[in-house]
């Protein structure tokens, strides 16, 4: 895995990208909805991005499932954090 994330949100998109490398790939659907993976010509996870994110609920993860190279699987969860008052 890489040394550096890159993480892009965009608010009026409602859309999160995470990118572990530069490296040019395409998307490709995952058995959640809302997460694509990106791959490379190797079809090596890349990164990962989220459409949708304001519809998940604080302190509930979304969970989904990403396969790694040299691993069998990492699962992925977000949580919110919750708004400081």
């Amino acid at each position: 895995m890489a040394d550096k994330i890159k993480v892009w949100f965009d608010a009026e998109g409602d859309f999160l990208e995470v990118r572990f490398s530069d490296t040019a790939g395409h998307q490709k659907a995952t058995a959640h909805d809302a997460v694509m993976e990106r791959v490379d010509a190797q079809g090596r996870i890349t990164g990962f991005s989220i459409l949708g994110v304001s519809r998940f609920k604080k302190g509930k993860p979304l969970e989904a499932d990403l396969v790694l190279e040299g691993m069998e699987s990492a699962a992925l969860a977000l949580h919110d954090k919750p708004a400081k008052e």
